[in-house]
């Protein structure tokens, strides 16, 4: 049976990281396909654009508060069941949503439906991933995070290129139909992570260790959550405003976008090389170095003016915030009990989406305050110090949690 159990975990773990990287891809970009259908939703029903954006920001506020849910229900019953419940409510909430006939029930149905079933999707994910991975673990991680990185280039050209021939609201419609045929087959090739599986056979409910109301309460979980919130605060701002700062320079707009494509390009590189540097040295080590990168990188844009110096730090920005996120999920695993890797997962989730609605709406207060976008910057520098010191915390505490992980 041992050998058996071996032999699953190395042919078959790298099938989960396949299905979680494809779950992923669909469900965020289905998510971000509202910025592409944006302006034609506008156009057709005179809805503000402000109306409809607030749509996205329900949706990562939904996100916030699904996130530890969905991951505490997948330490209970097991992801599976988690991933294939938010696949069927992902394509309802799009396919609602796009027979909505106002706006309230627009943001209720794309903003917290949608937004909720996302959140079903990542921390549970994240979990079974560095459950099936003793070694490889944060290359593990990180592969699933590409593929979720893949999703601009996949379903939102997708959006783009179904929106020049349909209207939005077959659009959606198309786009509910292509996640149930892709994540239900997806999901089902999802199962718990060998030891989980084993000692739920066994009837072992619980393993020895703190209980999840200990570790929840514990100083490592609490830094490693404030952690995840600054580490979103620092560059959701950045990456949300990017273009507009950009047109304020000078740059035409398309140009300004490819700033942000290059961002997302860079982003790719970056979770796979963060993801082998932490199997090299250390998720924790390499996440200090990570998030102390991040912020002086970010400052960069107070000193760019034109389109090669936008190019030059969209560059080294989208590769160090899109690597430094995964090496959470692994520092999770290697301090925490696996049993109970939903829930904390899932707390990290909901403080770094809690970050990311932070970043727009304080960078357009502060333009709006100043007509500049220095302060941003600046401010974004800061809140990166201060993940930094968090992280650089959470390495000297005491280490009681992380021995029962293992």
């Amino acid at each position: 049976m041992s050998s058996m159990t071996t032999a699953l975990r190395e042919h078959y773990r790298w099938v989960i990281v396949a299905a979680g990287g494809l779950l992923g891809c669909v469900a965020i970009g289905a998510l971000f396909s509202l910025p592409v259908l944006l302006r034609p939703i506008a156009l057709d029903t005179g809805w503000s654009t402000t109306g409809i954006s607030a749509a996205m920001t329900i949706a990562f506020a939904a996100m916030a508060v699904g996130s530890m849910a969905w991951g505490t229900l997948s330490d209970r019953v097991g992801p599976r069941v988690v991933l294939i419940a938010g696949s069927l409510l992902l394509t309802a909430g799009l396919a609602l949503a796009s027979l909505a006939t106002s706006l309230l029930a627009f943001q209720l149905l794309f903003g917290a439906v949608v937004g909720l079933a996302a959140a079903a999707i990542f921390a549970p994910l994240m979990a079974c991933v560095t459950g099936w991975f003793d070694t490889r673990r944060s290359l593990a991680v990180s592969l699933v995070s590409a593929g979720m990185g893949m999703a601009p280039l996949t379903m939102s050209p997708l959006a783009a290129w179904l929106v020049q021939a349909h209207d939005w609201r077959t659009v959606l419609q198309i786009i509910a139909a292509v996640v149930a045929a892709i994540m239900l087959p997806a999901a089902l090739l999802v199962r718990r992570p060998p030891a989980l599986a084993k000692a739920t056979d066994a009837g072992a409910a619980q393993e020895p260790g703190p209980s999840v109301g200990q570790a929840i309460r514990s100083a490592p979980f609490l830094i490693l959550v404030l952690t995840s919130f600054l580490t979103c605060a620092t560059h959701s701002g950045p990456i949300f405003h990017t273009v507009s700062y950009a047109v304020t320079c000078g740059i035409p707009l398309m140009a300004a976008v490819s700033i942000y494509s290059l961002e997302g390009l860079a982003g790719m590189g970056g979770r796979l090389v963060f993801g082998l540097l932490g199997d090299r040295f250390g998720a924790a080590r390499t996440l200090v170095l990570a998030l102390l990168a991040q912020a002086v990188v970010v400052l960069g844009y107070v000193q760019a003016r034109e389109l090669g110096s936008f190019y030059a730090v969209a560059a080294l920005f989208g590769f160090t915030y899109a690597g430094v996120m995964p090496l959470f999920a692994v520092i999770a695993r290697e301090n925490f009990p696996l049993r109970m890797m939903g829930t904390v997962i899932g707390g990290t989730t909901m403080a770094s989406s809690i970050g990311m609605a932070l970043g727009p709406v304080l960078g357009g207060l502060i333009y709006d305050s100043t007509s500049s976008y220095t302060w941003l910057f600046v401010g974004a520098f800061a809140m990166g110090i201060g993940s930094f010191l968090c992280a650089l915390t959470f390495m000297r505490l005491p280490q009681q949690l992380a021995r029962a992980a293992v």
